[in-house]
């Protein structure tokens, strides 16, 4: 289920080291001061607000904003008693990932008014205290003030980008789905009038056989010629469907991963010795999903792809260094694999996956599906 505001950047290693600072830089400012309760005050506080950003991530709408008050209440506390302004950064992250337009320039709002409240009479009530961080004070504030509209502007534009993709993809399937029907039309148009033709004149080559022998052995011939005229017409056809090669398809999966800024390698040849044209179709639209598979969920920074031909099988070695895929998740829909399977299952394939530092998909054809064809 996805949340209508996300936390968390792309990498998952920023959010722990956002943590450990804002979990380990309170404690200096907290143990500056010399009265135990003001110690059992502070970190009291930050437990508090901790619980509250974590509760603040679970909800659902209208709690989520009261859940950001209390930070904000909470941040001003550590401001006025301990000098402690930054915490308003954290808050500034989390501001920036709500979704939701009016949510967003309220809380963004409310969040720059209170934090330049706080500091201003903080600077009024103790200034030794906020003066010699003047600098790093500054630089929060403008965080605070930046920070939430460069998060929202990003995850607009992310969310943009996801449409236009599913846009891309919607396009993709109705050019498939129009040349299936032209397919079926012209199968329809070449096979439906001779398969009539013949059945017709088996029909009358079944009546002369016990009563005019030349004629039926004419009839005959006619239904070789007919059968004969229509393989040819459905082979030219299956000629002309357009059949995507290995070798272009790794032209296009170089492109992408160079888009994505992440390292490629390839071993093997792509141009496999006798495969057939559906095999090579198939392995294609498997090589372009696991990659895709890798650039949307992995993390990864390099992908390695290895082509084999051996006398029983082809295969495709597909690896990175991401991630990883949990156990639970191979077969959840919107990761692909389910896709790469169903392909796969079409010309007898199987798909392996070995996920324990990075992914490894491991695509396998065998070569006995050209040996049959070849013997009709």
């Amino acid at each position: 289920m996805q949340h209508w505001f996300s936390l968390f950047p792309k990498n998952p290693w920023l959010s722990i080291y956002a943590w450990a600072v804002f979990c380990l830089l309170p404690f200096f400012f907290i143990f500056r001061s010399s009265s135990p309760i003001e110690i059992a005050i502070g970190i009291t506080l930050l437990l508090l607000f901790f619980l509250s950003y974590r509760f603040s991530y679970s909800s659902k709408t209208g709690l989520v904003y009261m859940w950001v008050s209390f930070e904000m209440v909470i941040n001003i506390a550590m401001t006025l008693l301990f000098g402690y302004v930054y915490l308003s950064i954290f808050i500034a992250f989390f501001i920036g990932n709500i979704r939701h337009p009016v949510g967003f320039f309220i809380i963004y709002g409310l969040h720059i008014a209170l934090t330049i409240g706080a500091i201003v009479t903080g600077f009024f009530i103790e200034i030794e205290l906020f003066l010699p961080q003047f600098h790093f004070i500054l630089i929060s504030v403008i965080g605070t003030v930046l920070l939430p509209f460069n998060l929202y502007n990003r995850n607009k534009r992310e969310k943009l980008e996801g449409q236009l993709e599913h846009a891309r993809e919607r396009i993709a399937e109705l050019i498939i789905l129009e040349e299936r029907e032209r397919i079926a039309r012209d199968l329809h148009d070449i096979l439906g009038q001779k398969l009539s033709l013949i059945g017709l004149k088996s029909d009358l080559a079944a009546r002369l056989v016990s009563k005019n022998t030349e004629a039926a052995e004419k009839e005959l011939m006619d239904i070789r010629q007919t059968a004969s005229a229509a393989l040819k017409e459905v082979r030219d056809l299956v000629d002309d469907i357009r059949m995507i090669k290995l070798a272009e398809e790794l032209i296009r999966v170089r492109q992408v991963l160079k888009a994505a800024e992440m390292t490629f390698t390839v071993k093997g040849d792509p141009q496999f010795t006798n495969i057939p044209p559906l095999v090579e179709n198939v392995l294609s639209m498997c090589l372009k999903e696991a990659v895709t598979n890798v650039v949307k969920h992995s993390y990864a920074s390099a992908c390695h792809i290895r082509f084999e031909q051996l006398p029983e099988e082809f295969s495709i070695r597909i690896q990175d260094d991401g991630i990883g895929i949990p156990a639970k998740g191979w077969n959840l829909p919107g990761n692909g694999l389910k896709g790469i399977r169903e392909r796969l299952e079409f010309v007898n394939g199987q798909l392996e996956i070995h996920s324990e530092k990075g992914t490894e998909l491991l695509i396998r054809v065998p070569v006995i599906l050209k040996q049959s064809k070849g013997g009709d």
